[in-house]
């Protein structure tokens, strides 16, 4: 009920600045070519945790033959797909109607538990709906970005986003090809990793206390919210050729920006303030901690989503280094406080997502109120920020680790009394 509530209320906040809000947007998906294709598929293979592979492959089947049919049905009618993607409606009418059946034709635990599979599955493109509707919100109600606090503070880092932008560069359309791809389906790496984790729902007919979409759900729920108290662009906007005339100058990649007295600046109502902090690097460090406990090619796939999302979000020119420190620290505390709401409050997991809650609000007034003493001051700063940061992983590590069962040694038999 608090979901939908929330949809309904960002659904009549998009509508009050013309826009299409979450609910609208998925609905349009049902007939209309959709935004977001091979996301509808991942989706309905979340659903499919709950199905026996029986039903998986009368599902998977059924949502690729209603796709052929659209598509000929567009065809026939001469109806081109100009926007979005020309399949994936398909999948969304598979996972209504599990939802129906559900209704109609199951009863008591098996209905709660196919439910649970449905609601997953629209949770997941909600969810980008979602992010989708804050972004435009933010463009429309935030006309000041603190861009420039942020690049002076990132001097301290040594402007990665800079030296990270000429290499993309140098790699050429392979390497920023390879990238952007990365960087555009990580949501179906998330789906990847998140179907291992609930593969045995089919069979325990229940869900785990904590897996990775409900770290991601999360992630996207809270992330937007800084984004409106700390709107930013990015390098490639603000000091890029993307930012036309709105852009301080067109410096990046090749000239790093200036130490200078950073001050607020207005922006166009169209780019997005998604800077601070970076949730693509929120949610791939999510992809990355969830892999660890898989088998070793997904624990090497997660390091590579990691390490290439953090390449394509500075190598682009979307977020500056101080984004990413912040992203990380944002993660952190939100794994451990939903992994502590799954096994119950403890001492450690408060004391950790209170240190982790003051770490990231210190970056973040660091970031906009310390910006020129951070520039000045590289080598005091620059590991500063790389020590906080590295003290909430440490704190994550150890606090997980006490959390992990313990294997005790068989009990052995007591000798026999002769």
């Amino acid at each position: 009920m608090v979901t939908l509530g929330f949809l309904i209320a960002l659904e009549m906040a998009a509508r009050h600045y013309g826009l299409p809000g979450p609910i609208v947007a998925q609905a349009q998906e049902v007939v209309f070519a959709p935004q977001s294709g091979f996301l509808l598929y991942a989706s309905m293979a979340l659903t499919m945790v709950v199905l026996t592979w029986r039903q998986r492959l009368i599902a998977a089947g059924t949502a690729i033959a209603i796709d052929a049919v659209i598509l000929l049905v567009r065809w026939v009618a001469d109806a081109p797909v100009t926007e979005g993607h020309p399949f994936g409606n398909g999948a969304l009418w598979v996972i209504l109607g599990c939802a129906v059946i559900a209704v109609t034709r199951r009863t008591g635990r098996e209905r709660v538990l196919l439910l649970k599979g449905v609601g997953l599955g629209l949770l997941l493109v909600a969810g980008r709906k979602t992010g989708d509707t804050w972004l435009l919100i933010t463009s429309k109600t935030r006309p000041i970005v603190l861009d420039q606090y942020v690049a002076t503070a990132d001097h301290a880092l040594g402007n990665p986003s800079w030296l990270v932008g000429r290499i993309v560069t140098a790699t050429g359309p392979v390497g920023a090809h390879i990238l952007d791809s990365v960087y555009t389906l990580l949501p179906v790496a998330a789906v990847v990793v998140a179907m291992y984790q609930l593969r045995h729902v089919a069979v325990e007919r229940r869900f785990p206390g904590h897996h990775l979409v409900r770290t991601f759900l999360v992630i996207g729920l809270l992330g937007p919210a800084i984004y409106m108290i700390f709107p930013v662009v990015g390098p490639v906007f603000a000091y890029g050729a993307d930012g036309g005339p709105w852009a301080v100058a067109n410096l990046w990649p090749n000239t790093s920006a200036p130490v200078s007295v950073p001050h607020h600046m207005s922006f166009d109502a169209i780019t997005p303030r998604n800077c601070m902090p970076s949730l693509h690097t929120a949610w791939a460090t999510a992809i990355f901690i969830h892999s660890r406990k898989g088998p070793r090619v997904l624990r090497y796939a997660g390091t590579f989503w990691l390490l290439a999302t953090l390449a394509a979000t500075l190598g682009f020119g979307y977020h500056y280094g101080a984004d990413i420190v912040a992203g990380v620290v944002f993660t952190l505390t939100i794994e451990v406080a939903l992994r502590s709401l799954a096994r119950g409050w403890d001492r450690s997991g408060i004391q950790l997502v209170a240190y982790g809650a003051v770490v990231f609000t210190a970056l973040l007034v660091s970031y906009r109120y310390l910006p020129m003493e951070m520039a000045n001051h590289p080598w005091v700063f620059g590991p500063l920020i790389i020590l906080a940061m590295t003290s909430v992983v440490h704190g994550y590590v150890r606090t997980t680790e006490l959390w992990e069962p313990k294997a005790t040694p068989a009990r052995q038999p007591e000798p026999e009394m002769v």
